[in-house]
């Protein structure tokens, strides 16, 4: 067991000892923290492999569209597979191409490159909510657990001056054991905080620097598909 660095005559106070003899508000605050820490670590491994993930089927992508292979082909190609990213965009924009086909040769082609840049528009925001999602809460957490963990410290600063008060005694022995309680929970407080907002901070730069990625192919695939319409009128 961890020992917290105070110490009383019967020997030091360990953290367990702490929480145990934490009043019940000061109790909730800690479990509170303690649970979005864990919370916490579980979406920074998650997006941690997720955006791992995902920039790595965009490079395998980018090397498959520009190897030469037709648009046909790669759609063919890709057709089974569970595309993220890049190749989702790719499918649905292709898939949208293919549905407009019939009805452009009769019609026209007015309009098919413009539902052809909504299909991308719409699968860019889904894709990005897939890689954003959850971040809320660690921001959530980085900027409120510091003061949820102050809270639970001035509650148990009031309660240890309480006990001052009734034993009207103010020895190392009384005083330590309700301080330390109190300054434990803002320690909790920092330690959800602290990893919640770097990681935060890490990936919100990743999902910009994805979704800007998810763009810029979306522009690039909307002009060939603007040539090739040129080029059947």
């Amino acid at each position: 067991m961890i020992a917290f660095a105070v110490t009383v005559p019967g020997g030091e106070v360990s953290l367990w000892h702490l929480f145990m003899q934490a009043g019940w508000v000061v109790k909730l605050v800690m479990l509170g923290l303690m649970l979005a820490s864990v919370w916490s670590w579980a979406i920074i491994i998650e997006k941690f492999v997720a955006v791992r993930r995902m920039n790595a089927a965009n490079d395998r992508f980018e090397q498959y569209f520009w190897s030469g292979k037709s648009l046909e082909d790669l759609f063919v190609s890709m057709g089974n597979r569970n595309n993220i990213g890049l190749a989702a965009i790719f499918m649905a924009a292709m898939r949208e191409w293919k549905r407009s086909q019939d009805s452009a040769m009769r019609a026209g082609f007015q309009g098919v490159q413009k539902r052809i840049e909504k299909v991308m528009d719409v699968q860019i925001q889904k894709e990005m909510h897939d890689v954003e999602a959850r971040l809320l809460f660690l921001a959530t957490t980085g900027s409120a657990a510091p003061f949820i963990g102050l809270f639970g410290t001035v509650w148990g600063i009031m309660v240890a001056f309480q006990a001052i008060a009734n034993s009207q005694n103010t020895s190392l022995n009384v005083v330590a054991p309700g301080i330390a309680e109190a300054l434990f929970a803002t320690a909790i407080g920092l330690v959800a905080a602290i990893p919640a907002t770097i990681f935060y901070n890490m990936f919100s730069s990743d999902a910009g620097k994805i979704g800007g990625r998810l763009e810029n192919f979306a522009d690039e695939f909307s002009a060939i598909i603007s040539r090739q319409l040129d080029e059947r009128v």
